[in-house]
C-alpha cells in the first residue's frame, strides 16, 4: 500500500533551520493535497502548512514568513523548510496526504512523524 515517511527532524538551537521531507511510496496514481501538522506534548495536532496539486499554499499564522512548503511531484516528496526556529515550534511533525492509491480512490494517509526539538 502507500507509505509516508518523514525525515529531517532533530535538535536545533533557536534561530536555526531544519528541512523536513515527506516521501510517499507504494502504488500511487496521484497526490492531491499534502499538509504538515505539528503536535506538541499535551496539545492537539495542528496544521502548520499545506500545498495542493495546483500549488496553492497555506500557512498557520505562527509560521508565516519563516516556513516554506514545497513539493517535487517527480519524487512524490513534499518538503518543509523551517527557518528562524523558535522553542514553540518544537513537537512531532507529521505529514498528511490525500493520495489516489491502488484502489483508484483518494484516501488520506499519515506518516509516522519526526521529532523537532528547539533549544532556547
Amino acid at each position: 500500500q502507500v507509505q509516508l515517511v518523514e525525515s529531517g527532524g532533530g535538535l536545533v538551537q533557536a534561530g536555526g533551520s531544519l528541512r523536513l521531507s515527506c516521501a510517499a511510496s507504494g502504488t500511487i496514481f496521484s497526490i492531491d493535497a499534502v499538509a504538515w501538522y505539528r503536535q506538541a506534548p499535551g496539545n492537539w495536532r495542528d496544521m502548520v502548512a499545506s500545498i495542493n496539486n495546483s500549488g496553492s499554499i497555506n500557512y498557520a499564522d505562527s509560521v508565516k514568513g519563516r516556513f516554506t512548503i514545497s513539493r517535487d511531484n517527480a519524487k512524490n516528496t513534499v518538503y518543509l523548510q523551517m527557518d528562524s526556529l523558535k522553542p514553540e515550534d518544537a513537537g512531532v511533525y507529521y505529514c498528511h496526504a490525500l493520495i489516489q492509491d491502488s484502489s483508484k480512490r483518494f484516501q488520506y494517509y499519515w506518516g509516522q512523524g519526526t521529532q523537532v526539538t528547539v533549544s532556547s
